[in-house]
């Protein structure tokens, strides 16, 4: 059965406790990437001699932009979910609900990476998957083109964050690089199909907002 039939036959009840346990799934790292890492399997001792290790000052910088990323996909994750639960028409809450299970992958992606880079996510992770679930819910009560409006935006910053990431991450840095492009790659598509299934441009001051809210989380993620 797919989710979205389960989210037509389950009561509210139901789908408020579905989500408190995909919420404690995804806070713990118990999630699985449908798709394989674009930075390949890890390289084990003695494996990728050639390939230049980070300094310590190199590898600290890495682990902090991305845990910076992993708390975006914390966020996008919980938003995406947090809009399909109250979202009405099927066709739209299946768009959220495949955004969120690439999301997924990409949690999975920085998850491994951050233990590569003998790093850790966010301790601040629970409180930004609440405020994000509930952000989400308020977009999905206004109408099907502003929750799709709201999510185009949200990709069009993450996209312009991302491409910084590619130019601060270090050179030599060819695993964290890989996972990045490719989620760049998969938030674009996001936003365009948001645009492309009906979704309006938010107002300027609803779009300063998110900026000044992402540049809040960034800033605190890239140390917490």
């Amino acid at each position: 059965m797919s989710e979205t039939m389960s989210f037509r036959r389950a009561s509210l009840l139901d789908r408020v406790l579905s989500e408190a346990d995909r919420a404690v799934r995804v806070l713990t790292g118990s999630v699985s990437a449908r798709r394989p890492n674009p930075a390949g399997r890890a390289p084990v001792a003695g494996e990728n001699a050639e390939a230049p290790e980070l300094s310590p000052a190199e590898r600290r910088h890495a682990a902090g932009l991305m845990r910076v990323n992993h708390v975006g996909e914390i966020c996008a994750q919980a938003l995406y979910r947090g809009q399909a639960l109250v979202c009405d028409r099927p066709a739209t809450r299946q768009l959220f609900l495949d955004a969120a299970a690439e999301e997924t992958d990409h949690l999975a992606w920085l998850d491994d990476r951050l233990r590569e880079l003998r790093s850790r996510p966010s301790f601040l992770n629970p409180f930004w998957y609440a405020g994000a679930f509930g952000l989400g819910v308020l977009a999905g009560r206004a109408g099907d083109a502003w929750n799709l409006g709201f999510m185009a935006e949200t990709e069009r910053q993450v996209e312009r964050h991302l491409d910084g990431h590619l130019g601060a991450l270090p050179a030599n840095d060819a695993r964290s690089r890989a996972i990045v492009e490719q989620m760049s790659a998969d938030e674009r598509q996001h936003r365009v199909t948001a645009e492309q299934y009906g979704g309006v441009s938010l107002p300027a001051p609803v779009r300063a907002a998110m900026r000044c809210g992402s540049k809040v989380m960034t800033s605190t993620a890239y140390y917490v």
